[in-house]
């Protein structure tokens, strides 16, 4: 239906249509429940996680040298353990189709916990709605945790309106049990070039935050940043546009308004941020209500723009050789587009949203 003026914030731009809008409610105990063990679970993990595993470790170094058995014992215990919660295959997707995760009642309280919103933006045409279709979903911003591109991905209600696609994940996501089991249950693909490349061999529809993990370290309260200013990590980011070039399928951007405001982050040395960036994993301090990883309720309204196509598709020519100029100049245009459709993405829609006074800064 099209838009007017029913959203909880402003009217949106004459002509974007509403997919799908779900607002923020009086939550029951279940609700906050749910939200509140969800949270601690999975949010929480970056925090239990290294804590079980050093637990664990020191419970091996305190038994004594003489009781090599034991202590050999033990170890393949563990080993044999954190080798099932990795690579087990409980985690396969067909388990979570099994399971019918995606409509798990858990996401109805997270959607009512956060308010959840989709708006096609205006200069999207009919013809252009390709949610069946192979596509790369590019979803900006990461955020200190991911919620923009989880959102997307797992409730029901999201792929109606996004369509089923499997997120790319952090290779480092795999040293957490419990997340990355969800994860496999949506059919996650690994963040190298390798998978993601066969994950587009075999026609897959897949999810992006390109930013990444460097893209939680950035926005206020980082020294020279702005608290009314948004950042993304775009400009030499160019891995997921080469993918959509190569593999000749299209690059849907995807803004997500209220992505950075979920988590809040104490500032630490540069040294901090250096160090995830190099070991590809998170060493963040975040926290939310009471100093809990839990996040703030906050609307996410994502607005989805347009699919863009490498420019061989759009003029039906022969697709470029991976490395050789043509290439490279299709993949710097078609880059240039995508970071000016997000700009205007952002600019039309932040007003609806109560941001007419934040700016976009891509870096």
């Amino acid at each position: 239906m099209k838009s007017s003026r029913g959203t909880v914030y402003p009217q949106t731009p004459s002509g974007s249509t509403v997919l799908a809008r779900i607002p923020a409610s009086e939550l029951t105990v279940v609700d906050r429940s749910l939200v509140m063990i969800s949270s601690l679970i999975f949010v929480g993990s970056p925090i239990w996680v290294p804590s079980v595993y050093a637990w664990a470790w020191n419970k091996w170094k305190k038994i004594p040298k003489e009781d090599k058995k034991r202590k050999a014992i033990y170890f393949s215990f563990l080993m044999s353990t954190l080798a099932v919660a990795i690579f087990g295959p409980h985690r396969h997707r067909k388990v979570g189709k099994w399971l019918n995760v995606r409509n798990w009642s858990l996401w109805k309280s997270w959607l009512r916990f956060i308010a959840f919103e989709v708006i096609q933006d205006q200069k999207v045409k009919k013809d252009d709605n390709i949610k069946d279709e192979q596509a790369i979903l590019a979803v900006i911003p990461h955020g200190i945790f991911p919620f923009s591109l989880a959102f997307a991905a797992l409730p029901i209600e999201a792929t109606r309106v996004f369509g089923y696609f499997r997120p790319v994940v952090a290779t480092a996501t795999a040293l957490f049990p419990f997340v990355r089991t969800f994860l496999g249950w949506l059919g996650a693909v690994d963040a190298s070039r390798t998978a993601v490349d066969q994950a587009l061999v075999d026609g897959a529809r897949i999810g992006v935050a390109p930013g990444g993990i460097a893209e939680m370290f950035e926005g206020y309260p980082k020294p020279l940043t702005h608290p009314d200013d948004e950042y993304a990590i775009l400009r030499s980011r160019k891995g997921f546009v080469r993918m959509a070039v190569k593999h000749g399928v299209p690059l849907v951007p995807v803004y997500c308004f209220g992505a950075t405001k979920m988590l809040k982050r104490l500032q630490l040395p540069a040294l901090f941020e250096n160090i995830s960036k190099l070991l590809r994993i998170s060493l963040c301090l975040f926290f939310g209500p009471l100093g809990l990883p839990v996040p703030f309720r906050q609307k996410l309204m994502y607005v989805m723009g347009r699919p863009l196509y490498p420019s061989h598709i759009e003029n039906g020519t022969q697709p470029p050789v991976e490395g050789s100029p043509d290439f490279d100049r299709q993949v710097d245009a078609l880059h240039s587009r995508f970071c000016d459709e997000l700009l205007d993405l952002f600019e039309r829609h932040k007003e609806s949203y109560g941001w007419a006074h934040k700016t976009m800064r891509l870096i």
